[in-house]
């Protein structure tokens, strides 16, 4: 008796962290400056980005030191901001990106602007597969894949090393978010995905590259 209270003391715990999980927003902000990064991460799950900003939406943010005319307009924002981060960001858990590469026009010339994204953790199956191998997704009989991101490259030295010379791992500068796996498996209950450049292309050629797939499985809806 005492180890089924114990039991559904645990389960209960785990929803409630899951439901924490995915309710509890993140807010990250990184000043405008061709140095700083970007930073999201999860320790639990993966990114899933709800919005972001390029701009100013108030004069208290990223002020210090800033004279009043850079800090004055507060409806200052870039389109298309958020569907950047999300095309790099989603289905990782972490994230890193210059704010450069949403620095692609001046949304308000002569105001001080900033990165400001809002993020939730998403509990997710993570699949990784070495470039030459294949990426098995599956769910449960009922159920269907959804993909919340997908990146074929090298972000680390640590993944898919194994007999591989030092200069095909040393490039963790090479990311290539791509739509491809969610178009070919959402909506199925399984798939497989050949991890190789024939399907995604070469983001950086002579690096030993790998697939890394987030996905959930849920019921279809009718």
């Amino acid at each position: 008796m005492h180890n089924s209270r114990l039991t559904g003391r645990l389960l209960l715990a785990v929803t409630l962290f899951l439901m924490e999980t995915v309710v509890s927003t993140k807010t990250v902000t990184t000043c405008d400056n061709s140095y700083n990064v970007h930073r999201l991460s999860c320790d639990f799950g993966v990114i899933g980005v709800q919005s972001a900003l390029y701009g100013r939406a108030d004069s208290e943010t990223c002020s210090e030191g800033r004279p009043a005319n850079q800090i004055s307009d507060t409806s200052c924002s870039q389109q298309g901001t958020t569907d950047v981060i999300r095309t790099r960001c989603d289905g990782k858990s972490v994230c890193e990106l210059n704010v450069k590469v949403v620095r692609t026009s001046d949304p308000c010339a002569g105001t001080y602007k900033y990165l400001q994204t809002n993020y939730t953790c998403l509990p997710a199956i993570q699949v990784t597969a070495c470039e030459f191998s294949v990426a098995h997704l599956y769910c449960d009989v009922g159920q269907v894949i959804l993909v919340y991101g997908a990146d074929y490259g090298r972000r680390d030295q640590t993944t898919c090393i194994y007999k591989r010379p030092e200069s095909q791992i040393t490039n963790v500068d090479c990311s290539n978010p791509t739509k491809k796996v969610a178009e070919s498996c959402n909506g199925k209950n399984s798939c497989i995905i050949n991890a190789n450049n024939a399907f995604f292309g070469d983001p950086c050629q002579g690096t030993y590259k790998y697939l890394e797939v987030a996905y959930v499985c849920e019921y279809p809806t009718v």
